[in-house]
Protein backbone atom coordinates (compact mmCIF):
# COMPACT_ATOMS: atom_id res chain seq x y z
CA UNK A 1 0.00 0.00 0.00
CA UNK A 2 1.27 3.42 -0.92
CA UNK A 3 0.24 6.54 0.97
CA UNK A 4 0.72 10.23 0.32
CA UNK A 5 -0.70 13.23 2.16
CA UNK A 6 -3.42 15.20 0.38
CA UNK A 7 -2.23 18.57 -0.87
CA UNK A 8 -5.19 20.66 0.33
CA UNK A 9 -6.85 18.67 3.12
CA UNK A 10 -6.17 16.32 6.00
CA UNK A 11 -5.80 12.63 5.38
CA UNK A 12 -3.96 10.45 2.93
CA UNK A 13 -4.29 9.34 -0.66
CA UNK A 14 -4.01 5.57 -0.94
CA UNK A 15 -2.89 3.29 -3.76
CA UNK A 16 -3.50 -0.44 -3.31
CA UNK A 17 -1.56 -3.32 -4.80
CA UNK A 18 -3.38 -6.03 -6.74
CA UNK A 19 -3.27 -8.36 -3.73
CA UNK A 20 -4.61 -5.58 -1.47
CA UNK A 21 -7.52 -5.02 -3.87
CA UNK A 22 -8.22 -8.75 -3.68
CA UNK A 23 -8.09 -8.63 0.13
CA UNK A 24 -10.49 -5.67 0.19
CA UNK A 25 -12.96 -7.44 -2.08
CA UNK A 26 -12.70 -10.57 0.08
CA UNK A 27 -13.50 -8.45 3.14
CA UNK A 28 -16.70 -7.13 1.58
CA UNK A 29 -19.76 -8.07 3.61
CA UNK A 30 -21.71 -9.63 0.73
CA UNK A 31 -21.99 -9.84 -3.07
CA UNK A 32 -23.65 -6.44 -3.40
CA UNK A 33 -20.83 -4.76 -1.45
CA UNK A 34 -18.21 -6.72 -3.41
CA UNK A 35 -19.70 -5.63 -6.75
CA UNK A 36 -19.76 -1.97 -5.63
CA UNK A 37 -16.14 -2.05 -4.49
CA UNK A 38 -15.04 -3.94 -7.62
CA UNK A 39 -16.70 -1.36 -9.86
CA UNK A 40 -14.44 1.23 -8.23
CA UNK A 41 -11.25 -0.86 -8.08
CA UNK A 42 -11.58 -2.84 -11.34
CA UNK A 43 -13.48 -0.40 -13.58
CA UNK A 44 -12.46 2.98 -12.14
CA UNK A 45 -15.97 4.18 -11.40
CA UNK A 46 -16.67 7.18 -9.19
CA UNK A 47 -18.97 6.46 -6.27
CA UNK A 48 -21.98 8.21 -7.86
CA UNK A 49 -21.44 6.19 -11.05
CA UNK A 50 -21.56 2.90 -9.13
CA UNK A 51 -25.09 3.69 -7.98
CA UNK A 52 -26.41 3.64 -11.57
CA UNK A 53 -24.82 0.42 -12.86
CA UNK A 54 -27.35 -2.16 -14.05
CA UNK A 55 -26.74 -5.51 -15.77
CA UNK A 56 -27.85 -4.03 -19.10
CA UNK A 57 -24.82 -1.69 -18.99
CA UNK A 58 -22.41 -4.62 -19.38
CA UNK A 59 -21.86 -5.20 -23.11
CA UNK A 60 -19.62 -7.27 -25.32
CA UNK A 61 -17.90 -5.18 -27.98
CA UNK A 62 -15.13 -5.74 -30.51
CA UNK A 63 -12.79 -4.34 -27.85
CA UNK A 64 -13.98 -6.89 -25.25
CA UNK A 65 -16.43 -6.67 -22.36
CA UNK A 66 -17.14 -3.05 -21.53
CA UNK A 67 -19.23 -1.24 -18.95
CA UNK A 68 -21.28 1.63 -20.28
CA UNK A 69 -21.33 4.60 -17.92
CA UNK A 70 -24.20 6.79 -19.06
CA UNK A 71 -23.98 9.53 -16.44
CA UNK A 72 -20.34 10.10 -15.58
CA UNK A 73 -18.92 13.34 -14.26
CA UNK A 74 -20.61 16.20 -16.07
CA UNK A 75 -23.26 13.70 -17.20
CA UNK A 76 -20.86 12.41 -19.88
CA UNK A 77 -21.07 8.95 -21.44
CA UNK A 78 -18.08 6.61 -21.59
CA UNK A 79 -17.19 2.93 -21.81
CA UNK A 80 -14.62 1.30 -19.58
CA UNK A 81 -13.26 -2.25 -19.71
CA UNK A 82 -14.62 -4.83 -17.28
CA UNK A 83 -12.76 -7.91 -16.03
CA UNK A 84 -14.27 -11.31 -16.84
CA UNK A 85 -14.78 -12.32 -13.21
CA UNK A 86 -16.78 -9.17 -12.46
CA UNK A 87 -18.85 -9.70 -15.60
CA UNK A 88 -19.57 -13.26 -14.48
CA UNK A 89 -20.62 -12.10 -11.00
CA UNK A 90 -22.95 -9.46 -12.44
CA UNK A 91 -24.45 -11.95 -14.91
CA UNK A 92 -25.05 -14.45 -12.11
CA UNK A 93 -26.72 -11.85 -9.91
CA UNK A 94 -28.88 -10.74 -12.85
CA UNK A 95 -29.96 -14.36 -13.44
CA UNK A 96 -31.09 -15.00 -9.87
CA UNK A 97 -32.72 -11.72 -8.87
CA UNK A 98 -36.32 -10.76 -9.60
CA UNK A 99 -35.57 -7.27 -10.96
CA UNK A 100 -35.14 -6.63 -14.66
CA UNK A 101 -31.74 -5.86 -16.20
CA UNK A 102 -32.34 -2.09 -16.06
CA UNK A 103 -32.51 -2.06 -12.25
CA UNK A 104 -29.24 -0.95 -10.59
CA UNK A 105 -27.15 -3.67 -8.95
CA UNK A 106 -26.57 -1.65 -5.79
CA UNK A 107 -29.73 -1.13 -3.77
CA UNK A 108 -28.82 2.28 -2.42
CA UNK A 109 -28.91 5.72 -3.97
CA UNK A 110 -26.49 7.29 -1.49
CA UNK A 111 -22.73 7.57 -1.94
CA UNK A 112 -22.31 7.79 1.82
CA UNK A 113 -23.55 4.19 1.99
CA UNK A 114 -20.69 3.18 -0.31
CA UNK A 115 -18.29 5.08 1.96
CA UNK A 116 -19.62 3.10 4.92
CA UNK A 117 -19.13 -0.17 3.05
CA UNK A 118 -15.52 0.57 2.22
CA UNK A 119 -14.79 1.80 5.77
CA UNK A 120 -16.27 -1.43 7.17
CA UNK A 121 -14.17 -3.67 4.90
CA UNK A 122 -11.01 -1.57 5.38
CA UNK A 123 -11.60 -1.49 9.14
CA UNK A 124 -11.72 -5.27 9.19
CA UNK A 125 -8.38 -5.39 7.36
CA UNK A 126 -6.88 -2.75 9.68
CA UNK A 127 -7.90 -4.88 12.66
CA UNK A 128 -5.63 -7.58 11.23
CA UNK A 129 -2.62 -5.35 11.78
CA UNK A 130 -2.10 -2.63 9.15
CA UNK A 131 -3.59 0.65 10.33
CA UNK A 132 -2.94 2.23 6.91
CA UNK A 133 -6.22 0.64 5.77
CA UNK A 134 -8.06 3.22 7.87
CA UNK A 135 -7.07 5.91 5.35
CA UNK A 136 -8.77 4.16 2.42
CA UNK A 137 -11.62 6.03 0.72
CA UNK A 138 -13.85 5.00 -2.15
CA UNK A 139 -12.06 7.45 -4.44
CA UNK A 140 -8.78 5.65 -3.71
CA UNK A 141 -10.18 2.69 -5.64
CA UNK A 142 -10.38 4.87 -8.76
CA UNK A 143 -6.89 6.20 -8.06
CA UNK A 144 -5.58 2.63 -7.71
CA UNK A 145 -7.27 1.57 -10.95
CA UNK A 146 -5.77 4.50 -12.90
CA UNK A 147 -2.28 3.94 -11.55
CA UNK A 148 -2.45 0.22 -12.31
CA UNK A 149 -3.43 1.00 -15.90
CA UNK A 150 -0.40 3.24 -16.24
CA UNK A 151 1.90 0.71 -14.58
CA UNK A 152 0.69 -1.85 -17.12
CA UNK A 153 1.71 0.55 -19.92
CA UNK A 154 -1.80 1.48 -21.01
CA UNK A 155 -1.59 4.57 -23.18
CA UNK A 156 -2.41 7.56 -20.90
CA UNK A 157 -4.88 8.92 -23.46
CA UNK A 158 -6.72 5.57 -23.47
CA UNK A 159 -6.78 5.63 -19.66
CA UNK A 160 -8.26 9.15 -19.83
CA UNK A 161 -10.92 7.91 -22.24
CA UNK A 162 -11.83 4.89 -20.09
CA UNK A 163 -11.82 6.93 -16.89
CA UNK A 164 -13.68 9.94 -18.21
CA UNK A 165 -10.95 12.50 -17.64
CA UNK A 166 -11.17 15.47 -19.98
CA UNK A 167 -7.48 16.23 -19.93
CA UNK A 168 -4.23 14.34 -19.56
CA UNK A 169 -2.85 16.80 -17.01
CA UNK A 170 -5.56 15.98 -14.46
CA UNK A 171 -4.96 12.26 -14.92
CA UNK A 172 -1.19 12.55 -14.56
CA UNK A 173 -1.25 14.97 -11.64
CA UNK A 174 -3.98 13.47 -9.47
CA UNK A 175 -4.29 9.80 -10.31
CA UNK A 176 -1.07 8.43 -11.64
CA UNK A 177 0.84 9.66 -8.63
CA UNK A 178 2.48 6.51 -7.30
CA UNK A 179 3.96 3.36 -8.66
CA UNK A 180 2.19 0.18 -7.69
CA UNK A 181 3.95 -2.19 -5.29
CA UNK A 182 4.29 -4.59 -8.24
CA UNK A 183 6.09 -1.93 -10.29
CA UNK A 184 8.33 -1.07 -7.33
CA UNK A 185 9.20 -4.74 -6.84
CA UNK A 186 10.01 -5.09 -10.55
CA UNK A 187 12.34 -2.08 -10.36
CA UNK A 188 13.96 -3.22 -7.07
CA UNK A 189 14.92 -6.50 -8.75
CA UNK A 190 17.14 -4.46 -11.08
CA UNK A 191 19.28 -3.39 -8.10
CA UNK A 192 21.60 -6.15 -6.85
CA UNK A 193 22.26 -4.64 -3.43
CA UNK A 194 18.59 -4.32 -2.35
Amino acid sequence: MNLREHDNKDGMKVWLSASEVDALLDAAKNTEHRIALALGARCGLRSHEVLDVAPEHVVDTDAGTMLRVYHGKGDQFRETPMPRDLRTTISTVADVRDEDDSTPLVATNQTRTLRRWIKRAAGELAADGDEAWRHLSFHDLRRTWATNLRNDDVDPLMACDWGGWNDLETFLEHYQGRFSPEAQKRERQKVDWL
